[in-house]
């Protein structure tokens, strides 16, 4: 899940989107912000990965042109978006969602469930053509969790009026319902400024990392090599437009269920490794666990999320 900046930027100069996992990038010691920094060196690369998009873009379906860096976000080390639920009002608090492995304080252990700490978190607002157009900031963490999934939840000091007010951007939607295989999807980071469209191949009954475990994973097509820094991003159905998962790993070197090399097991314990192939989590779940003025409630009927 962590890889250090400096071997995703190796990675992208040699092939333009290396075989490494979809993991975060490194961030300081300190888990402090580097906003600065990284706009600095994606900004160095930028053209790069333009050039290289524009290319994979013409090889894929005409559908994959309508998603776009609008309402996306970069951390300070890795990728996330500006979302709502389907019953959310203009007026609510927005929310930003990443991984759970992206949080300022680090990992949240095997078990640990996250719930309304104080944040001041920024994020870089995106227009469509992947320009920092915005600061926005949080002032919790609403949700967060590395168990069974792998999601951060953030709400900001902003509702999502204010946004579409001042910067004319409007956030995405989640999908309440689970998505099926062979779903043409678009992985959107904002940390590197690049689409990566693919399918959705398949589903990993248990996805097991180290010391996590995450249910129900989706797995990409080959397409889709997505590498450090797009963690957080948000993997979009390319027919409806909404969020169906997050994006957050993949296996490296093929390793067995290690960090950084994640490993499927099935149902009746069999361990599958697939090399090179990397996955997201779901969020149609998340849904169900937000109410009026986007309030979590984990109590709610239909709430699944992992709870303290």
């Amino acid at each position: 899940m962590r890889k250090p900046l400096v071997v995703a930027l190796s990675a992208l100069a040699i092939a333009g989107a290396g075989a490494a996992p979809a993991v975060a990038a490194e961030p300081t010691p300190t888990g402090s912000s580097t906003a600065a920094d990284t706009d600095t060196i994606t900004s160095v690369v930028h053209d790069v990965v333009t050039s290289t998009t524009a290319s994979v873009s013409r090889l894929t379906a005409p559908s994959a042109q309508a998603v776009d860096f609008a309402g996306t976000v970069s951390l300070s080390n890795c990728s996330g978006s500006v979302v709502r639920m389907p019953d959310s009002e203009d007026n609510d608090p927005a929310l930003v969602m990443t991984n759970g492995h992206c949080l300022e304080s680090g990992f949240p252990g095997p078990g640990e469930v996250v719930v309304d700490q104080a944040s001041s978190r920024s994020f870089g607002l995106l227009n469509s053509s992947g320009s920092r157009i915005a600061t926005l900031r949080a002032n919790k963490i609403a949700y967060s969790t590395m168990t069974d999934t792998d999601v951060a939840v953030y709400q900001l000091t902003t509702t999502y009026a204010q946004i579409s007010s001042s910067y004319g951007i409007n956030p995405l939607t989640l999908s309440d319902t689970r998505p099926a295989a062979g779903t043409a999807i678009s992985v959107v980071s904002g940390y590197w400024k690049r689409i990566y469209n693919c399918s959705i191949d398949g589903f990993a009954h248990s996805l097991k990392e180290a010391d996590w475990t995450w249910k129900d994973s989706v797995r990409y097509t080959s397409a889709c090599d997505t590498i450090g820094g797009t963690s957080g991003s948000p993997v979009v159905d390319q027919s409806t437009g909404r969020v169906v998962a997050v994006n957050n790993t993949g296996n490296e070197d093929g390793e067995r269920c290690t960090m950084n090399n994640p490993c499927e097991v099935d149902a009746n314990g069999n361990v599958t490794v697939r090399q090179g192939i990397n996955y997201a989590q779901q969020t149609y779940q998340l849904a169900a666990c937000f109410g009026i003025d986007n309030k979590l409630d984990l109590s709610a009927s239909g709430c699944t999320l992992p709870k303290p």
